[in-house]
Protein backbone atom coordinates (compact mmCIF):
# COMPACT_ATOMS: atom_id res chain seq x y z
CA UNK A 1 0.00 0.00 0.00
CA UNK A 2 1.05 3.73 -1.27
CA UNK A 3 -0.08 7.20 -0.49
CA UNK A 4 -1.57 9.00 -3.29
CA UNK A 5 -2.72 12.69 -3.59
CA UNK A 6 -4.99 13.63 -6.21
CA UNK A 7 -6.84 17.09 -7.16
CA UNK A 8 -10.92 16.69 -6.65
CA UNK A 9 -14.20 18.54 -6.47
CA UNK A 10 -16.82 18.01 -4.09
CA UNK A 11 -20.75 18.52 -4.47
CA UNK A 12 -20.37 22.41 -3.35
CA UNK A 13 -17.44 22.86 -6.36
CA UNK A 14 -14.59 23.38 -4.12
CA UNK A 15 -11.27 21.95 -5.35
CA UNK A 16 -8.66 20.69 -2.91
CA UNK A 17 -5.75 18.10 -2.69
CA UNK A 18 -6.42 14.60 -0.76
CA UNK A 19 -4.59 12.15 0.48
CA UNK A 20 -4.93 8.24 0.25
CA UNK A 21 -3.55 5.15 0.79
CA UNK A 22 -4.37 2.73 -2.20
CA UNK A 23 -2.63 -0.30 -3.78
CA UNK A 24 -1.95 2.03 -7.16
CA UNK A 25 -3.18 5.07 -8.46
CA UNK A 26 -6.02 3.15 -10.68
CA UNK A 27 -7.41 1.73 -7.33
CA UNK A 28 -6.55 5.31 -5.42
CA UNK A 29 -9.02 6.98 -8.53
CA UNK A 30 -11.81 4.34 -8.35
CA UNK A 31 -12.19 4.97 -4.17
CA UNK A 32 -12.17 8.76 -5.36
CA UNK A 33 -14.28 8.83 -7.50
CA UNK A 34 -16.81 7.04 -5.50
CA UNK A 35 -16.63 10.43 -2.96
CA UNK A 36 -16.24 12.86 -4.92
CA UNK A 37 -17.48 15.05 -8.27
CA UNK A 38 -14.09 15.22 -9.99
CA UNK A 39 -10.69 13.73 -9.72
CA UNK A 40 -7.48 15.38 -11.32
CA UNK A 41 -4.51 13.43 -11.52
CA UNK A 42 -3.47 11.05 -9.02
CA UNK A 43 0.31 10.62 -7.97
CA UNK A 44 2.42 9.26 -5.69
CA UNK A 45 3.45 10.72 -2.65
CA UNK A 46 7.05 11.44 -2.71
CA UNK A 47 7.15 11.55 1.79
CA UNK A 48 5.86 8.56 3.42
CA UNK A 49 5.89 8.85 7.04
CA UNK A 50 7.38 4.90 8.18
CA UNK A 51 5.44 5.50 11.35
CA UNK A 52 2.01 4.89 9.23
CA UNK A 53 3.67 1.08 8.29
CA UNK A 54 5.06 0.74 11.66
CA UNK A 55 1.49 1.45 13.02
CA UNK A 56 -0.46 -1.02 10.28
CA UNK A 57 2.19 -3.68 10.98
CA UNK A 58 1.66 -3.39 14.60
CA UNK A 59 -2.65 -2.79 14.34
CA UNK A 60 -4.69 -5.80 15.11
CA UNK A 61 -8.63 -5.31 14.43
CA UNK A 62 -10.49 -7.18 17.38
CA UNK A 63 -13.55 -8.06 18.06
CA UNK A 64 -14.79 -5.37 18.72
CA UNK A 65 -13.86 -3.18 16.25
CA UNK A 66 -15.71 -5.83 13.78
CA UNK A 67 -18.51 -5.59 15.71
CA UNK A 68 -18.98 -1.60 15.08
CA UNK A 69 -18.33 -1.98 11.76
CA UNK A 70 -21.10 -4.79 11.34
CA UNK A 71 -23.75 -2.88 13.61
CA UNK A 72 -22.46 0.61 10.83
CA UNK A 73 -22.31 -1.43 7.57
CA UNK A 74 -25.81 -2.85 8.61
CA UNK A 75 -27.65 0.21 8.89
CA UNK A 76 -26.22 1.96 5.94
CA UNK A 77 -27.36 -0.90 3.34
CA UNK A 78 -30.10 -1.39 5.07
CA UNK A 79 -30.79 2.97 4.58
CA UNK A 80 -30.29 2.42 0.89
CA UNK A 81 -26.78 3.43 0.52
CA UNK A 82 -24.59 1.53 -2.40
CA UNK A 83 -22.09 -1.05 -0.58
CA UNK A 84 -19.20 1.09 -2.16
CA UNK A 85 -20.17 3.96 -0.86
CA UNK A 86 -20.80 2.41 2.48
CA UNK A 87 -17.59 0.70 2.18
CA UNK A 88 -15.80 4.04 1.33
CA UNK A 89 -17.71 6.00 4.54
CA UNK A 90 -16.73 4.08 6.65
CA UNK A 91 -13.26 3.37 5.47
CA UNK A 92 -13.08 7.21 5.93
CA UNK A 93 -13.96 6.57 9.70
CA UNK A 94 -12.24 3.64 10.83
CA UNK A 95 -9.80 4.21 13.62
CA UNK A 96 -8.09 1.04 13.20
CA UNK A 97 -5.25 1.45 10.27
CA UNK A 98 -5.56 -2.42 9.42
CA UNK A 99 -8.98 -2.25 8.65
CA UNK A 100 -9.16 0.63 6.84
CA UNK A 101 -6.44 -0.84 4.44
CA UNK A 102 -8.57 -3.64 4.18
CA UNK A 103 -11.95 -1.52 3.65
CA UNK A 104 -10.16 0.38 1.21
CA UNK A 105 -9.33 -2.85 -1.10
CA UNK A 106 -12.73 -4.07 -0.39
CA UNK A 107 -14.32 -1.05 -1.85
CA UNK A 108 -12.33 -1.35 -4.69
CA UNK A 109 -12.71 -4.57 -5.77
CA UNK A 110 -16.44 -4.70 -5.25
CA UNK A 111 -16.79 -1.11 -7.50
CA UNK A 112 -15.00 -3.71 -10.26
CA UNK A 113 -17.77 -6.67 -9.36
CA UNK A 114 -16.16 -8.58 -7.54
CA UNK A 115 -18.91 -10.08 -4.73
CA UNK A 116 -18.33 -8.49 -1.38
CA UNK A 117 -17.30 -12.27 0.16
CA UNK A 118 -15.18 -13.14 -2.11
CA UNK A 119 -13.61 -9.63 -1.23
CA UNK A 120 -13.25 -10.02 2.28
CA UNK A 121 -11.82 -13.18 2.05
CA UNK A 122 -9.15 -12.26 0.69
CA UNK A 123 -8.03 -9.94 4.50
CA UNK A 124 -8.23 -12.97 6.62
CA UNK A 125 -6.23 -10.76 9.32
CA UNK A 126 -9.30 -8.65 9.29
CA UNK A 127 -12.84 -11.51 8.26
CA UNK A 128 -12.07 -14.49 8.91
CA UNK A 129 -14.00 -17.94 8.00
CA UNK A 130 -17.45 -17.10 9.73
CA UNK A 131 -17.80 -13.50 8.72
CA UNK A 132 -16.98 -14.47 5.29
CA UNK A 133 -19.87 -17.15 5.28
CA UNK A 134 -22.36 -15.21 6.95
CA UNK A 135 -21.94 -12.39 4.15
CA UNK A 136 -21.85 -14.63 1.55
CA UNK A 137 -25.50 -16.09 2.86
CA UNK A 138 -26.80 -12.70 3.02
CA UNK A 139 -25.91 -11.78 -0.31
CA UNK A 140 -27.30 -14.97 -1.33
CA UNK A 141 -30.42 -14.48 0.42
CA UNK A 142 -30.71 -10.88 -0.19
CA UNK A 143 -30.77 -10.00 3.33
CA UNK A 144 -27.23 -8.64 3.55
CA UNK A 145 -28.46 -6.04 6.25
CA UNK A 146 -29.81 -8.50 8.37
CA UNK A 147 -27.15 -10.92 8.57
CA UNK A 148 -24.53 -7.79 9.40
CA UNK A 149 -27.18 -6.72 12.21
CA UNK A 150 -26.72 -10.72 13.62
CA UNK A 151 -23.01 -10.63 12.75
CA UNK A 152 -23.00 -7.37 15.27
CA UNK A 153 -24.90 -9.15 17.74
CA UNK A 154 -22.95 -12.16 17.85
CA UNK A 155 -19.28 -10.18 17.90
CA UNK A 156 -20.39 -8.02 20.68
CA UNK A 157 -21.52 -11.17 22.94
CA UNK A 158 -18.30 -12.71 22.01
CA UNK A 159 -16.21 -9.77 23.00
CA UNK A 160 -18.68 -9.04 26.52
CA UNK A 161 -17.60 -12.68 27.00
CA UNK A 162 -14.03 -11.94 26.61
CA UNK A 163 -14.10 -8.76 28.60
CA UNK A 164 -16.00 -10.11 31.18
CA UNK A 165 -12.68 -12.83 31.69
CA UNK A 166 -10.55 -10.24 31.11
CA UNK A 167 -11.87 -7.73 33.73
CA UNK A 168 -11.97 -10.61 36.20
CA UNK A 169 -8.80 -11.59 35.52
CA UNK A 170 -7.30 -7.86 36.40
CA UNK A 171 -7.12 -7.75 39.67
CA UNK A 172 -5.52 -11.02 40.53
CA UNK A 173 -3.34 -10.42 37.84
CA UNK A 174 -2.13 -6.44 39.17
CA UNK A 175 -1.77 -7.90 42.40
CA UNK A 176 0.85 -11.07 41.22
CA UNK A 177 2.78 -8.68 39.68
CA UNK A 178 2.68 -5.88 42.60
CA UNK A 179 3.54 -9.21 44.63
CA UNK A 180 6.46 -10.37 42.31
CA UNK A 181 7.94 -6.90 42.45
CA UNK A 182 7.76 -6.60 46.34
CA UNK A 183 9.65 -9.98 46.89
CA UNK A 184 12.35 -8.70 44.72
CA UNK A 185 13.38 -5.68 45.58
CA UNK A 186 12.89 -6.96 49.66
CA UNK A 187 15.35 -10.03 48.48
CA UNK A 188 17.40 -7.75 46.44
CA UNK A 189 18.18 -4.98 48.07
CA UNK A 190 16.73 -5.65 51.89
CA UNK A 191 17.62 -8.64 53.63
CA UNK A 192 22.04 -7.95 52.05
CA UNK A 193 21.61 -5.15 54.50
CA UNK A 194 20.67 -6.97 57.13
CA UNK A 195 23.02 -10.30 56.35
CA UNK A 196 26.04 -7.57 56.55
CA UNK A 197 24.60 -6.44 60.10
CA UNK A 198 24.43 -10.19 61.02
CA UNK A 199 28.00 -10.89 59.64
CA UNK A 200 29.89 -8.24 61.55
CA UNK A 201 27.94 -9.45 64.59
CA UNK A 202 28.69 -13.14 64.23
CA UNK A 203 25.62 -14.20 64.91
CA UNK A 204 24.63 -17.68 64.14
CA UNK A 205 22.01 -17.50 61.32
CA UNK A 206 18.89 -19.90 61.45
CA UNK A 207 18.23 -22.03 58.57
CA UNK A 208 15.75 -19.82 57.25
CA UNK A 209 18.02 -16.62 56.99
CA UNK A 210 20.40 -18.42 55.23
CA UNK A 211 17.75 -19.89 52.72
CA UNK A 212 16.99 -16.68 52.20
CA UNK A 213 20.53 -15.62 52.24
CA UNK A 214 21.18 -17.88 49.30
CA UNK A 215 18.22 -16.56 47.26
CA UNK A 216 19.19 -13.21 47.76
CA UNK A 217 22.98 -14.10 46.88
CA UNK A 218 21.25 -15.69 43.48
CA UNK A 219 18.92 -13.13 42.35
CA UNK A 220 22.08 -10.91 42.50
CA UNK A 221 24.64 -12.64 40.81
CA UNK A 222 24.96 -14.24 36.59
CA UNK A 223 23.12 -17.41 38.61
CA UNK A 224 19.59 -15.51 37.92
CA UNK A 225 20.24 -16.84 34.63
CA UNK A 226 19.26 -19.90 35.07
CA UNK A 227 16.01 -19.84 36.31
CA UNK A 228 14.98 -17.41 33.87
CA UNK A 229 16.38 -19.23 30.84
CA UNK A 230 14.86 -22.65 32.62
CA UNK A 231 11.40 -21.13 32.50
CA UNK A 232 11.83 -19.64 29.01
CA UNK A 233 13.07 -23.13 27.89
CA UNK A 234 9.77 -24.54 29.09
CA UNK A 235 7.41 -22.17 27.85
CA UNK A 236 9.10 -22.71 24.35
CA UNK A 237 8.89 -26.22 24.74
CA UNK A 238 5.35 -26.28 25.53
CA UNK A 239 4.20 -23.74 22.64
CA UNK A 240 6.10 -26.22 20.31
CA UNK A 241 4.33 -29.23 21.60
CA UNK A 242 1.29 -27.58 21.50
CA UNK A 243 1.44 -26.81 18.10
CA UNK A 244 1.47 -30.53 16.99
CA UNK A 245 -1.77 -32.50 16.39
CA UNK A 246 -1.04 -34.88 20.07
CA UNK A 247 0.30 -31.71 21.79
CA UNK A 248 -2.62 -29.78 21.16
CA UNK A 249 -5.13 -32.56 22.04
CA UNK A 250 -3.18 -33.64 25.69
CA UNK A 251 -2.94 -29.90 26.71
CA UNK A 252 -6.84 -28.71 25.89
CA UNK A 253 -7.95 -32.26 27.15
CA UNK A 254 -5.77 -31.00 30.34
CA UNK A 255 -7.49 -27.73 30.21
CA UNK A 256 -10.81 -29.09 30.60
CA UNK A 257 -9.64 -31.15 33.89
CA UNK A 258 -7.87 -28.79 35.20
CA UNK A 259 -8.84 -27.77 38.84
CA UNK A 260 -10.79 -24.46 39.45
CA UNK A 261 -10.55 -23.59 35.32
CA UNK A 262 -11.63 -26.68 33.98
CA UNK A 263 -15.47 -26.23 34.54
CA UNK A 264 -15.06 -22.63 33.63
CA UNK A 265 -13.18 -23.42 30.02
CA UNK A 266 -16.03 -25.83 29.47
CA UNK A 267 -18.77 -23.73 29.48
CA UNK A 268 -16.91 -20.82 27.57
CA UNK A 269 -16.10 -23.55 24.59
CA UNK A 270 -19.54 -24.42 24.82
CA UNK A 271 -21.53 -21.16 24.90
CA UNK A 272 -18.99 -20.01 21.75
CA UNK A 273 -20.31 -23.19 20.08
CA UNK A 274 -23.84 -22.81 20.05
CA UNK A 275 -24.00 -18.85 19.93
CA UNK A 276 -21.91 -19.48 16.57
CA UNK A 277 -23.96 -22.50 15.45
CA UNK A 278 -27.25 -20.89 16.27
CA UNK A 279 -26.01 -17.45 14.19
CA UNK A 280 -25.19 -19.40 11.39
CA UNK A 281 -28.29 -21.46 10.93
CA UNK A 282 -30.22 -18.24 11.39
CA UNK A 283 -28.38 -16.70 8.38
CA UNK A 284 -29.31 -19.31 6.19
CA UNK A 285 -25.86 -21.27 6.13
CA UNK A 286 -25.53 -24.99 6.00
CA UNK A 287 -25.52 -27.18 8.73
CA UNK A 288 -22.16 -28.80 7.34
CA UNK A 289 -20.67 -25.86 6.81
CA UNK A 290 -21.63 -24.19 10.29
CA UNK A 291 -20.01 -27.33 11.66
CA UNK A 292 -16.36 -26.82 9.62
CA UNK A 293 -16.50 -22.91 11.04
CA UNK A 294 -17.18 -23.58 13.95
CA UNK A 295 -14.33 -25.55 14.10
CA UNK A 296 -12.06 -23.07 13.33
CA UNK A 297 -13.88 -20.71 16.59
CA UNK A 298 -14.48 -23.43 19.28
CA UNK A 299 -10.64 -22.75 20.38
CA UNK A 300 -10.31 -26.40 22.10
CA UNK A 301 -9.42 -29.47 20.03
CA UNK A 302 -11.00 -32.16 22.16
CA UNK A 303 -14.55 -29.92 21.34
CA UNK A 304 -13.49 -29.75 17.75
CA UNK A 305 -12.63 -33.68 17.46
CA UNK A 306 -16.45 -33.85 19.12
CA UNK A 307 -17.94 -31.51 16.67
CA UNK A 308 -16.29 -32.87 13.59
CA UNK A 309 -17.17 -36.93 14.47
CA UNK A 310 -20.57 -35.27 14.94
CA UNK A 311 -20.58 -34.20 11.85
CA UNK A 312 -19.44 -37.28 9.84
CA UNK A 313 -22.61 -38.86 11.77
CA UNK A 314 -25.00 -36.24 10.41
CA UNK A 315 -23.71 -36.56 6.84
CA UNK A 316 -25.20 -40.03 6.83
CA UNK A 317 -28.90 -38.79 8.32
CA UNK A 318 -27.97 -38.73 12.13
CA UNK A 319 -29.16 -35.87 14.92
CA UNK A 320 -27.04 -33.38 15.86
CA UNK A 321 -28.40 -33.71 19.43
CA UNK A 322 -27.33 -37.47 19.49
CA UNK A 323 -24.05 -37.77 17.35
CA UNK A 324 -22.70 -34.65 20.16
CA UNK A 325 -24.20 -37.09 22.94
CA UNK A 326 -21.76 -40.33 21.60
CA UNK A 327 -18.86 -38.20 22.13
CA UNK A 328 -19.44 -37.56 26.45
CA UNK A 329 -17.94 -34.16 25.86
CA UNK A 330 -20.39 -31.84 26.03
CA UNK A 331 -23.02 -31.31 29.09
CA UNK A 332 -26.02 -32.96 29.29
CA UNK A 333 -27.96 -30.17 29.75
CA UNK A 334 -26.81 -28.58 26.42
CA UNK A 335 -27.58 -31.70 24.68
CA UNK A 336 -31.30 -31.68 26.01
CA UNK A 337 -31.60 -28.44 24.67
CA UNK A 338 -30.45 -28.62 21.13
CA UNK A 339 -32.51 -32.31 21.13
CA UNK A 340 -35.64 -29.84 22.04
CA UNK A 341 -34.95 -27.54 19.30
CA UNK A 342 -34.52 -29.96 16.70
CA UNK A 343 -37.70 -31.76 17.39
CA UNK A 344 -39.65 -28.75 17.37
CA UNK A 345 -37.42 -26.92 14.24
CA UNK A 346 -36.05 -24.27 16.36
CA UNK A 347 -32.70 -25.28 16.86
CA UNK A 348 -31.29 -21.62 15.94
CA UNK A 349 -33.07 -20.44 18.70
CA UNK A 350 -32.87 -22.96 20.95
CA UNK A 351 -28.65 -22.96 20.47
CA UNK A 352 -28.55 -19.52 21.08
CA UNK A 353 -30.76 -20.08 23.97
CA UNK A 354 -28.51 -22.21 25.52
CA UNK A 355 -25.41 -19.67 24.46
CA UNK A 356 -27.55 -17.17 26.76
CA UNK A 357 -27.73 -20.05 29.83
CA UNK A 358 -23.91 -20.66 29.54
CA UNK A 359 -22.44 -17.12 29.00
CA UNK A 360 -24.35 -16.43 32.38
CA UNK A 361 -23.01 -19.28 33.84
CA UNK A 362 -19.34 -18.24 32.97
CA UNK A 363 -19.97 -14.65 34.09
CA UNK A 364 -21.44 -16.24 37.66
CA UNK A 365 -18.45 -18.71 37.84
CA UNK A 366 -15.87 -15.93 37.03
CA UNK A 367 -17.42 -13.76 39.67
CA UNK A 368 -16.98 -16.94 42.18
CA UNK A 369 -13.14 -17.68 41.09
CA UNK A 370 -12.78 -14.22 41.33
CA UNK A 371 -13.91 -14.25 45.05
CA UNK A 372 -11.95 -17.27 46.03
CA UNK A 373 -8.54 -16.35 44.36
CA UNK A 374 -8.47 -13.01 46.48
CA UNK A 375 -8.01 -14.37 49.33
CA UNK A 376 -6.13 -16.87 48.54
CA UNK A 377 -3.36 -14.63 47.34
CA UNK A 378 -3.95 -11.87 50.18
CA UNK A 379 -2.42 -15.16 52.34
CA UNK A 380 -0.49 -15.89 49.71
CA UNK A 381 1.46 -12.19 49.93
CA UNK A 382 1.39 -12.19 54.33
CA UNK A 383 2.83 -15.66 53.76
CA UNK A 384 5.80 -13.94 51.52
CA UNK A 385 6.26 -10.94 53.61
CA UNK A 386 6.12 -12.96 56.89
CA UNK A 387 8.41 -15.17 55.43
CA UNK A 388 11.07 -12.46 54.52
CA UNK A 389 10.40 -10.82 57.80
CA UNK A 390 10.86 -13.47 60.02
CA UNK A 391 14.54 -14.80 58.53
CA UNK A 392 15.67 -11.30 59.53
CA UNK A 393 14.20 -11.12 63.02
CA UNK A 394 15.06 -14.57 63.55
CA UNK A 395 19.11 -13.77 64.31
CA UNK A 396 17.98 -10.34 66.15
CA UNK A 397 16.49 -12.46 68.98
CA UNK A 398 19.52 -14.95 69.09
CA UNK A 399 22.36 -11.86 69.09
CA UNK A 400 19.57 -10.37 71.90
CA UNK A 401 20.18 -13.26 73.94
CA UNK A 402 23.67 -13.46 73.78
CA UNK A 403 23.80 -9.72 75.05
CA UNK A 404 21.84 -10.73 77.60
Amino acid sequence: MSIFIAKVKDNSGKIFKEKIEAASAEQARLVLKNRYVAVGKVSKSSFEIDLTQLQLMLAKVTVKDKAIFSRQFSVMVNAGVAIVRALGILSDQAPNPKLKKALLAISAEVQQGISLSDSMIKHPECFNNLYVAMVEAGETGGVLDEVLMRLSKLLEDMAKLQNQIKSAMAYPVTVGIFAVIAFLGMTIFLIPVFGGIFEQLGAELPLLTRTMLTISGILRSWKVIIPIAAFVGISFLLRTYYKTPAGRLQIDAFLLKAPLFGDLNEKIAVARFCRIFGTLTRSGVPVLQCFDIVCDTIGNQVLVNAVMAAKNDIQQGGMISLAIQKEKVFPPLAIQMISIGEETGELDGMMEKVADFYEDEVEQAVKALTSMIEPIMMVGIALMVGTILLSMYLPMFSIFDQLG
